[in-house]
């Protein structure tokens, strides 16, 4: 089969655009983000001693003792299973503070673990420069135990710890903050200052993206399920909405706003076992790495980014039952998508009915892309030299631009004939399709919908195994 000439039946299909000005785009920091796909989160403090998933800020500090605590570990864990980062529980709901911070007296400094001398975000952050790990963290607004919380002093005890953990811990990539909000030891809520909070991250820390329900660089995907919408657009409308408080409904946070005014991409966050923070019960209850595989597909290839939760046990360890899941993860996306069948392709793209070789599509690069033009029929595409058993296909959008495509069709053929076709909405980042495994001598996308000219920067094919995808 030759697909360089012109082909009558792939030009019969007609794009429907729509070309919408002003589209928002993502910083620097927001597409180094998207590159990091996969990363760590560690929820680690009192809750680990006292089974809690949510402590009441009662808890004596004494309680906080692992006395065989191992940063490196955690971290030369997190590369072993190929995640590129890790966030940290620097400050729970509690209110505990695993760094010995000068704005509260419930803190590590009041711990047993060395004698009130350790520094959790100094050993963890220390790990992540050794190792080449970015270094996140979490610092819960809610705070059960300060007595200032639900006063106007409330906010500057949270400004001055912020600048505690850029100044002291840094650099910070992304900064995690919890929706959660409550009564504080005093019985009263807090009203947050989150103009003064956003204003104080982007002055100590221009480039660290911050995260919450509704960003303002990263969104919460609407649930803990780690799974994204099968629509994920990175847009999405944030007026009238606080964190924490009146965001919009968690189905709207799953697909986000396909013409939103803002770019806020989703980021799944999932723990490997039922609970958050680390429970012995929980230890035979850690998921399987082709759970996780699965959970991969729904997030990272469906354009967002996987946090996934790894609870550090009572030791200050992480489990073996987790590493050996994480480890056996990694080994099942590394078998499964190594080996690109799409580089033994010839990329090209029809339009105007001419076929041009498109090298571009395979060269593994996203910086590197065809525009599909919403005034020209156009389809980029694979053609194979012989025969070949495809059940996945990946394509990338270049997001430098914005995201564009609304809808789309992949069409597999055999001997000119269509032998499947396979539709979708949103591209973005990643977006990974599986089906039963197909027979075929070429591929050809259509791009339906758009919301401008779209950036398709790599097409790529897999023969995965079938027990991992949903037939």
């Amino acid at each position: 089969m030759h697909i360089f000439k012109p082909v009558s039946l792939l030009l019969s299909f007609a794009l429907l655009a729509t070309c919408i000005s002003a589209q928002p785009k993502p910083s620097a920091a927001q597409l180094a983000w998207h590159d990091m796909e996969y990363y760590f989160f560690f929820h680690f403090g009192p809750n680990t001693f006292t089974d809690l998933e949510w402590g009441h800020g009662t808890e004596p500090a004494d309680m906080f003792n692992p006395t065989e605590l191992d940063c490196r570990q955690w971290v030369r864990t997190a590369k072993a299973a190929g995640a590129k980062g890790v966030i940290i529980t620097a400050k729970h709901h509690d209110g505990f503070c695993l760094w010995p911070s000068n704005y509260s007296t419930h803190t590590v400094r009041e711990s047993k673990w060395k004698n009130g001398k350790g520094d959790v975000l100094k050993e963890l952050s220390q790990a992540c420069k050794e190792y080449g790990m970015k270094f996140g963290v979490y610092l819960s607004p809610w705070d059960r135990n300060h007595p200032d919380y639900g006063t106007d002093k409330y906010n500057d005890v949270y400004v001055n710890m912020m600048k505690e953990l850029f100044t002291s811990y840094g650099p910070i990539w992304e900064l995690w903050w919890d929706g959660a909000n409550g009564e504080g030891p005093n019985g009263k809520m807090q009203v947050y200052d989150w103009a003064r909070f956003k204003k104080t991250v982007k002055t100590l820390s221009p480039n660290t993206v911050v995260f919450s329900d509704i960003g303002p660089h990263i969104r919460w995907v609407g649930n803990e399920s780690g799974i994204a919408g099968t629509s994920n657009w990175n847009t999405l409308d944030t007026a009238g909405f606080t964190p924490g408080k009146g965001a919009p409904k968690q189905d709207t946070l799953t697909t986000g706003n396909k013409y939103g005014k803002a770019w806020i991409p989703a980021e799944c966050d999932v723990s490997i076992r039922p609970g958050w923070f680390y429970h012995e019960a929980e230890d035979s209850k850690v998921r399987t790495p082709e759970n996780l595989f699965d959970l991969w597909l729904k997030s990272v290839g469906r354009g967002a980014n996987l946090l996934l939760n790894i609870p550090p046990d009572r030791k200050g360890k992480i489990h073996k039952n987790d590493s050996l899941a994480l480890v056996a993860f990694k080994k099942l996306r590394e078998k499964n998508f190594t080996n690109n069948l799409a580089r033994l392709s010839v990329p090209y793209l029809v339009t105007d009915n001419h076929n041009i070789k498109s090298p571009s599509l395979t060269d593994g690069k996203l910086s590197t892309f065809v525009t599909i033009n919403d005034k020209q029929m156009q389809q980029p595409g694979l053609e194979f030299a012989k025969t070949t058993k495809l059940n996945c296909i990946v394509i990338s959008e270049n997001l430098t631009a914005g995201q564009q495509c609304a809808k789309f069709k992949v069409v597999l053929m055999k001997d000119w004939k269509v032998v499947k076709e396979i539709r979708g909405t949103t591209i973005g980042r990643k977006r990974i399709l599986t089906f039963p495994v197909t027979d075929t001598d070429a591929i050809t996308l259509f791009i339906e919908e758009d919301k401008g000219p779209v950036r398709v920067a790599e097409i790529e094919a897999y023969l995965i195994h079938d027990s991992l995808i949903e037939n």
